[in-house]
């Protein structure tokens, strides 16, 4: 496989604690904690290395941490119910220390951002066909309930993206993990290993999908956001908003739309038009600056895992080249490369502000794995 990949799995069981929570960057102090969003794709990626092991660590700390804030989803539904606004600490929290505790330390942070749930979900249910251990979801049918319920009542809400940005807005990446997650349960209850509870995911994944055809779409594609309903008010697409490189995620792997979908692949056409730079990576939107705007490894190789389902695999290889080129001496991938920047005058702030950019940053290692992986089954 090389040595970026074998390294890429060293990066990943020395990011683990016992805890089994992967840390987002050891050398970043920002990203010190878990996200349920990173973990999920790091968790996939050891599970098509056949790492079966680091995954289920990371799935039982899922579990004990929705376990533990469990009792919020209750406190949503009756914020809900009677009409009051659900405020950033009552929802369940993005991201957590490597114990599993909610992160207190800047309390400014965007923690209401429900794709990590949905990812979970999904990562969990891949885990389950890949190494067959079903009893694991026995073991964690009280949090994936939990989980359901929590998204059951959010997934039309305003909330932050995939970026931690934009919470005035819906977004069509994190309403395609909402689907992914009510999806990949319907399926696993429908041939009898699992139990959803009182949540109907068939009908609620199917809610989702049509949501996102009747409010994300604008001219034959899938647009970043969404203005959520208001008084009088349908949701609608923000035509302006471009396209965002985690829209790959609608097919890939999420399954909202089947791969030689019209709509999806004029939305994968878009992404290589405005996001892919020529013999480069991939940036997450037009008018990024988190650090200039760079060229994003995870992104990349997430356009080359895209290219390797459709068979084309040329197309692949040559992505993964590039992210190999782009290692440091010690093997290690960051977030994004600054070669080519965006917004190059938003560099320096942004490392004046929390110093070099993460490396390396175990979804990056996570998404390399998953693309060489998907190369290889291709190939045999």
């Amino acid at each position: 496989m090389g040595s970026l990949y074998s390294n890429s799995l060293r990066i990943i069981k020395e990011g683990q604690p016992e805890s089994g929570a992967y840390i987002a960057s050891p050398n970043f102090p920002t990203y010190h904690y878990c996200w349920l969003r990173d973990g999920s794709f790091i968790a996939h990626a050891m599970d098509t290395a056949g790492e079966f092991a680091s995954s289920e660590a990371f799935f039982r700390w899922v579990g004990r941490t929705i376990q533990k804030y469990g009792a919020k989803v209750e406190n949503v539904c009756n914020h809900l119910e009677a009409g009051r606004p659900v405020g950033k600490d009552d929802v369940l929290h993005t991201r957590y220390t490597l114990d599993g505790s909610e992160v207190t330390v800047d309390n400014g942070w965007g923690n209401f951002q429900i794709d990590g749930y949905g990812s979970w979900l999904w990562a969990l249910s891949e885990h389950v066909r890949l190494s067959g251990n079903t009893h694991l979801l026995k073991e964690l049918c009280e949090p994936i309930q939990i989980t359901l319920r929590y998204l059951e009542l959010v997934w039309k809400l305003p909330n932050y993206d995939c970026w931690e940005e934009y919470p005035e807005y819906l977004h069509p990446y994190s309403l395609a993990t909402a689907f992914a997650g009510f999806d990949s349960i319907a399926s696993l209850v429908r041939t009898g290993q699992m139990d959803a509870g009182p949540v109907a995911v068939e009908e609620l994944a199917s809610q989702v999908k049509d949501f996102i055809l009747k409010y994300a779409v604008y001219q034959g594609r899938v647009v970043k956001h969404v203005w959520p309903a208001r008084a009088r008010e349908l949701p609608k697409p923000i035509i302006q908003s471009g396209v965002d490189a985690s829209l790959i995620g609608i097919a890939v792997p999420y399954n909202v739309l089947p791969l030689d979908d019209p709509l999806m692949q004029a939305t994968i056409q878009a992404v290589e038009t405005h996001l892919h730079r020529p013999e480069g990576g991939v940036y997450r939107y037009k008018v990024d600056v988190y650090y200039g705007g760079g060229e994003w490894l995870l992104l990349t190789a997430w356009l080359g895992w895209y290219y390797a389902i459709t068979g084309k695999i040329e197309k692949a290889e040559s992505l993964r080249a590039w992210i190999e080129t782009q290692a440091d001496g010690d093997g290690r991938l960051a977030e994004q490369v600054s070669g080519h920047t965006l917004a190059p005058e938003h560099f320096e702030p942004w490392q004046k502000k929390w110093g070099p950019v993460a490396s390396p940053l175990l979804w990056s290692h996570a998404m390399y794995i998953i693309l060489v992986n998907a190369i290889q089954d291709h190939r045999s």
